[in-house]
Parts: structure tokens; sequence; C-alpha cells
């Protein structure tokens, strides 16, 4: 089971910006951009990407390209002099040009464990939501830490399940703007990055082992 692929992801949509040279890594480095992934409403989502050198030239990419990219969603700390941030970016294993065909512009599959609480409410409409965040393993001892967010009756679902629980969805990465205080009267634009959920289920842990 080690080898058991636990996080897949492939968005289809336009780079909407120049790729920026991000961090390197024993010589290696990374650059990341962005692109806009269309969702069934008339709304985009502004996904962050993180490409390797050796998978793409960082003057092949243009903004306005249309592009399929596949690979996984990944969490890393950010520090600085305020605390740590957890940040989330598509870690890109393949980038082809062109329009997608016959498939979803944006899906994802986790499959990984319940590392808080759930947290379970409703919205200000009577809607039922769940706030879940997901350990998902990776190689290295590693792990991505990726919070997702349930609806309905999946969010009804959610609410009983513990720290530790085992768990499978699909959904697809969405962003989320909010308005931020950092003021009395001041308020900041940021962007929340996370998987809307659409399928989701517990996995037994005794009949795997």
């Amino acid at each position: 089971m080690e080898n058991q692929i636990t996080n897949t992801a492939t968005v289809a949509g336009v780079v909407q910006s120049e790729m920026e040279f991000s961090h390197e890594v024993y010589g290696e480095g990374f650059y990341s951009f962005f692109v806009s992934v269309p969702r069934l409403s008339e709304a985009h989502d502004i996904i962050p990407v993180t490409v390797s050198e050796r998978l793409i030239s960082p003057d092949s990419l243009a903004i306005g390209d249309n592009v399929v990219i596949s690979g996984q969603f990944r969490s890393y700390n950010n520090y600085s002099d305020t605390g740590s941030k957890l940040v989330l970016t598509l870690f890109a294993r393949e980038i082809t040009f062109g329009e997608a065909e016959n498939q979803t512009p944006n899906e994802i599959i986790l499959t990984g464990f319940i590392c808080k609480p759930v947290v379970y409410r409703h919205t200000p409409f009577g809607r039922e939501i769940a706030d879940i965040l997901l350990a998902v393993n990776r190689s290295y001892n590693k792990s991505d830490y990726i919070p997702c967010i349930a609806w309905g009756r999946n969010a009804r679902f959610c609410q009983n399940l513990e720290v530790g629980s085992k768990v499978k969805l699909t959904g697809r990465i969405q962003s989320r703007e909010y308005k931020k205080r950092v003021s009395d009267d001041e308020f900041i634009t940021k962007t929340a990055y996370e998987v809307s959920v659409v399928k989701l289920e517990e996995i037994d842990m005794a009949v795997e082992a």
C-alpha cells in the first residue's frame, strides 16, 4: 500500500501570469504562475502552479496560453516575522498546450487522514457545510495538509468523522477571496485555496490491514 497514489490533480485553463522564480532545491529551479480554470458557472478559479525548470523552460509559457496541467496539490509552511502560513500550490508533473478534450477541467482525488476536528456549521442561508483538514502522505515521510470543504449531505456525513479517520474524496481545487481585518477600520482582500468536495467515502483501515 506504500506505493498507492494518494494525491492526483488535473486542471485545464488559461495562463494568467508570467512564470516567476520561486526557489531552488539541489540545483533544480522551480517557478510559479497562475492559471484561470472555469467553473460550471461563469466564475473562474485562479490556481497557483509550481513547476520545475526541467519540465518546462520559463520562457516557453505565455499569458493567454491554454494549458492542461497534471500533478499534485501540495502544501508547505511559509515562515515570516509574523509566524507561519500554510501555502498551497498545484505541483505540476505534466503540462501540455491546448484545450482539454473530453475531460473535467478541474478534478482532484485525495486519500488521507482527518487531522483536526471537523467543523460542521450552517451558512446564513441554512446550507450545511463542513470544514476538513486532510493530511495526505507523500514520499520521504512528508505530508501535505489540504483544507477541504463539504456541503449538504457530505457535510452531514463528515461531522461524525473523528480525527485519524481515513477518507478518499473527489472534488475540485477552488480559490476564494475573503476580507481580513488589519485594523479597526481597514480590511485587505486575501485569497484562500481549498478543495470543494464532490464525493467522499470513509476507508475502513481494519479491512485494509
